[in-house]
């Protein structure tokens, strides 16, 4: 059975047409059920079909001059977005000629764009932007917010618990995923009065809400494989997303550094070579391409700039699999069960505007 069309921004990321259509055509050779609409200059996207003809017989291309840069403040993507090619792929999602978009453009841009025009579900106050990291365990790690909302409240923090854990269920297969709240130590009187009052909430309400939650987890054990949801800000959660990658990256240079210091180093290196290969695919950020704008009347991904066509082409599997499991269904469905009473609660004073929103004002 065949998915909705997914719409590509074909001209974002850092080398825009070439490698969205790779990574588009190697997703379409594992999964043949896939179907594009592929947005952006119609020369250039013919041109990089004629070496995937699988590809050109499942796709449909959109005309479009316009391109979003990375330079693009969220305002000016805003005032000329229907002329681009970001612009035009989420545009699809709205009107229903596409199931979802996929693009590796400007992420401010990109939010700002997919909030005005899908805007955000009923009972979702600010969408969140999610991703996989790796992990010990045998599952990926679910973290948002990553960077989306700079500051949020009590209310925000809740509501990003029950999508990322609608996400979870679909990138792990549990059925009550392990949700944490990120704080600086697990005891209860730790942290921000927003985040003791979102666990109070999450407490009482985790049987109603298919997810395990038992509290706070600190930046260390992110990615130690005992949680599938971390939950935070977007200002702490990027801070915190790339001091990860960081780590990853300085224990790579170590590795590198000493295989490569002395003779003996180097035979060593040639002994090791199989554990340090599956150390770096376990590490390459490729292979966890595809973060996930939630909350929007939509389907949305972020594919990495720098993405290489197999990174594409995860985060268009990423895409499929949202699509196919029905995640924003699966939001409405636990929003519904945790029911209005729960949102009495005060806002905090932490209840800021977003990045964009901020941008933009």
């Amino acid at each position: 059975m065949s998915l909705p069309r997914i719409a590509i921004d074909a001209m974002g990321g850092d080398e825009g047409v070439r490698v969205m259509i790779e990574g588009a055509a190697l997703a379409r050779r594992r999964h043949d059920r896939f179907k594009f609409l592929l947005v952006g200059d119609e020369v250039r996207i013919k041109a990089a079909l004629e070496n995937h003809p699988n590809l050109r017989a499942s796709s449909e291309i959109l005309h479009t001059d316009g391109v979003i840069t990375g330079e693009d403040k969220p305002s000016q993507a805003l005032r000329r977005a229907k002329g681009t090619s970001m612009g035009r792929a989420i545009e699809a999602v709205k009107l229903g000629h596409a199931g979802a978009a996929v693009s590796g453009g400007n992420t401010g841009a990109l939010m700002a764009i997919a909030k005005l025009s899908l805007r955000t579900m009923p009972g979702i106050d600010r969408p969140a932007l999610a991703a996989l990291l790796p992990t010990l365990g045998d599952n990926d790690v679910i973290m948002l917010d990553l960077g989306a909302n700079t500051e949020c409240d009590s209310r925000n923090l809740v509501q990003f618990a029950i999508m990322g854990a609608a996400y979870a269920r679909v990138a792990t297969g549990r059925d009550e995923p392990r949700v944490r709240l990120l704080n600086i130590g697990t005891e209860e009187t730790k942290g921000t009065e927003e985040l003791r009052d979102a666990a109070a909430v999450l407490k009482s309400a985790a049987e109603n809400l298919a997810m395990s939650f038992d509290g706070f987890t600190e930046a260390d054990k992110i990615c130690r494989g005992d949680v599938d949801v971390v939950v935070t800000d977007g200002f702490t959660g990027n801070v915190a997303l790339k001091a990860v990658e960081g780590t990853a990256r300085f224990v790579a240079d170590l590795l590198r550094r000493g295989f490569t210091s002395s003779l003996r180093s180097k035979i060593g290196f040639l002994i090791s070579k199989p554990a340090t290969d599956l150390l770096k695919h376990h590490l390459d950020p490729n292979n966890h391409n595809g973060a996930v704008f939630l909350g929007l009347n939509g389907i949305v991904v972020k594919s990495h700039g720098s993405a290489n066509a197999a990174g594409v082409a995860n985060a268009v599997a990423v895409t499929a699999r949202l699509l196919e499991e029905n995640v924003t269904e699966r939001i409405s469905a636990d929003l519904a069960r945790l029911g209005g009473s729960t949102w009495r609660m005060p806002r905090g004073s932490a209840g800021g505007v977003s990045g964009v929103e901020e941008e933009r004002a």
